[in-house]
């Protein structure tokens, strides 16, 4: 059982949108895994087989207990009855409270369809009759990331990971075969700049949202409810 199951459509999406703030739940003894959807192998670098050894080293670096890939194809994911079943049996499986996936919206359009595919997967877990072999089980929350996307609504929330960032960074590299030496990667558009420097730009600009070094932005469709108004944090001026 975990607490915290990132879905995303490729090997390195969750590195380049989320990995810092796993890794910061990770510390807090979180249980934590990855599920990527396809195995990249339409992309234009490296192999399937190099991308999967990079994954798991990532994964390390990251503090990940459990990855797996779910073999659907690459820059053709569909949301249909067959893919929803395939993953609402890994969801029941690994039974995550929380589920993190991709923007509603992306450069990539495995990303737009992974992002509904998971939320449609999610719901459709807690349906008995659905894959009746598996016990029913849905999780509590569905978090889009929207990292690097300007046309995302505004963030909900704002996660810190000015203590792991360096941390995402090193799982980012652990991608040689597919991001060495370049400036852009996924949805992070190019400036000129390194494709690190990029990353530390957006992640400061997240992070300047709530006060702090670096962040990592999320979207949910659901109001989020405050308890004690006198609490919230982040100062206004």
């Amino acid at each position: 059982m975990l607490d915290i199951l990132a879905i995303m459509a490729h090997p390195d999406d969750v590195e380049l949108t989320c990995g810092g703030t796993l890794a910061a739940a990770a510390d807090r003894g979180r249980r934590v895994g990855i599920v990527d959807l396809t195995r990249g192998e339409t992309a234009s670098r490296g192999t399937p087989e190099l991308r999967a050894t990079e994954a798991q080293a990532a994964a390390r670096i990251l503090g990940v207990e459990h990855r797996e890939c779910l073999g659907l194809p690459d820059a053709a994911i569909v949301d249909v009855p067959a893919t929803r079943e395939r993953l609402a049996r890994v969801l029941r499986t690994l039974q995550p409270q929380v589920v993190i996936t991709h923007a509603r919206t992306g450069r990539h359009p495995d990303h737009e369809a992974a992002a509904q595919l998971v939320r449609n997967a999610a719901f459709i877990a807690g349906l008995r009759m659905v894959a009746p072999d598996l016990p029913p089980f849905r999780p509590r929350k569905v978090l889009h990331c929207t990292t690097y996307r300007e046309d995302a609504p505004k963030p909900t929330f704002v996660v810190d990971i000015s203590a792991t960032f360096d941390r995402k960074l090193a799982a980012i590299a652990c991608y040689r075969s597919q991001f060495e030496g370049l400036t852009q990667a996924g949805e992070v558009y190019p400036n000129g700049e390194p494709l690190a420097d990029v990353i530390r730009h957006q992640a400061a600009h997240y992070g300047a949202m709530i006060r702090c070094r670096y962040g990592e932005p999320f979207f949910t469709t659901e109001t989020m409810r405050v308890e004690d108004v006198a609490a919230l944090d982040v100062p206004t001026f």
